[in-house]
């Protein structure tokens, strides 16, 4: 993908000398197989370009606006003045955006809604309100009562790893980060236990971003979720998904039909996927500095703010959904105008020397305790990560098991040759194998 051509002093690939229409110079292709590789690298010369570049997705399309300095970042998921649901932005042709969106991804105008319309696409009360109706399973101190079933579950998986390794060598991802996340939101959201493999497949389609896989796992989430329902009513239990029902049956003006599939649906994808790759790539990075490593291993009490420096150092979420401003605003001295979209990139923002010292330096005593999070691994202001805590608390419990249970554990290739998904937007490992 993209150009080959290299930006004059930035090495950044993917990049064109095509007309701007804001006159801010080179346009950047987001999808750049070369900025995808090294998004840490790549976004830093970015960030020290310019307060905004522009840049484009697979080298086409309206150009948008990407944001990478620590400040800008905070600002711009901070300021009402900029939203998620394009409908919000008076004039601007949300429809023709929306069916554009929809038909580069093969997905049919009657599932698009469950895309467009879910709790991440809405602002101010609509955001509130649907937040308001999942808020209380995720509180600290919900969260703290499921951490006994987070390491019951956690134990259970160690137990048999040993049993699933090939020539000594196991996968983390396919064994350990991924069935951890997924068995917690699943309970907690009430998803059966033989249905979870089936939400790992499509949560894995969705993410690829080809068109037909994604379409196709799309449409068979929706259905089974309105299956679920249907099951709910006729036996409800204790978890969430029931009590969503309960609210939508009870006062459907607080919870429509649409809104409580997405909500389940973004719950447990958002619930497992980040989740699992938190932990596949902290691990790694852990197996990768054993100064660190062994820090750790002699101190636990540092688990929590390893955790954060984690999120900060090696996050999986690059980037934010696309942001719309609803009127003329300035970031960094630069205007945006009314109706363009911004990109916040998180990585940039988490390895910005202005706040940092040494930012690319793996330092897991860098924050002061276990409960300042200067970083933005989980966004920040309105849309910050509803699941954060119990993210947060799975890799904890993760970390510690695993240096507990295998005190021997190494990596079984070097760094380097760790298999990743190039993927825009995401820092994720397609396969973990580590020595026990």
């Amino acid at each position: 993908m993209g150009t080959g051509a290299s930006t004059s002093g930035t090495g950044i690939t993917g990049t064109t000398r095509a007309a701007d229409p804001a006159g801010a110079g080179e346009t950047v292709n987001l999808m750049d197989v070369e900025l995808m590789r090294d998004p840490f690298g790549g976004y830093a010369r970015l960030r020290e370009r310019a307060p905004l570049v522009r840049g484009t997705f697979f080298g086409r399309g309206t150009p948008i606006w990407v944001v990478t300095r620590y400040d800008d970042v905070k600002s711009v998921l901070g300021d009402t003045r900029f939203v998620n649901d394009p409908t919000g932005v008076p004039g601007l042709d949300v429809g023709n955006l929306r069916e554009r969106e929809a038909e580069a991804r093969g997905i049919p105008e009657e599932y698009a809604r469950y895309i467009f319309d879910g709790i991440l696409d809405t602002d101010g009360e609509d955001h509130l309100r649907l937040r308001r109706l999942v808020s209380r399973t995720f509180t600290a101190r919900r969260v703290l009562a499921l951490r006994p079933r987070v390491e019951e579950i956690t134990e259970s998986l160690l137990d048999r790893l040993p049993g699933l390794a090939r020539d000594d060598v196991v996968d983390l991802i396919e064994h350990f980060a991924y069935p951890l996340p997924i068995t917690v939101i699943c309970e907690l959201v009430g998803i059966p236990q033989e249905d979870r493999r089936q939400w790992r497949e499509w949560g894995k389609a969705l993410v690829a971003l080809e068109a037909g896989g994604m379409a196709a796992a799309l449409r068979e989430m929706v259905d089974h979720i309105h299956e679920l329902i249907a099951r709910r009513r006729a036996a409800p239990t204790g978890d969430l998904l029931t009590g969503l029902i309960r609210t939508h049956d009870e006062d459907g003006d607080r919870l429509g039909d649409t809104e409580m599939v997405t909500l389940v649906l973004t719950l447990v994808l958002a619930g497992h996927e980040t989740t699992a790759h938190l932990i596949g790539n902290g691990v790694a990075a852990l197996l990768a500095h054993p100064g660190q490593l062994a820090l750790l291993r002699e101190e636990p009490a540092l688990m929590p703010r390893a955790v954060h420096e984690l999120m900060r150092w090696c996050g999986p979420v690059q980037g934010t959904r696309l942001r719309y401003a609803k009127e003329d605003v300035e970031i960094g001295g630069m205007p945006v105008r009314k109706g363009e979209a911004v990109m916040a990139v998180l990585v940039g923002a988490n390895h910005d020397p202005r706040v940092f010292a040494e930012p690319g330096r793996l330092d897991i005593t860098r924050e002061p305790d276990g409960r300042r999070e200067t970083h933005v691994g989980f966004g920040s202001g309105l849309h910050y990560c509803l699941g954060a805590a119990l993210a947060r608390q799975e890799a904890e419990v993760a970390f510690g098991g695993l240096l507990r249970r295998y005190p021997g554990l190494a990596l079984a290739v070097a760094p380097e040759d760790l298999d990743r998904e190039l993927m825009p937007g995401s820092w994720r490992l397609a396969r973990l194998p580590v020595r026990l």
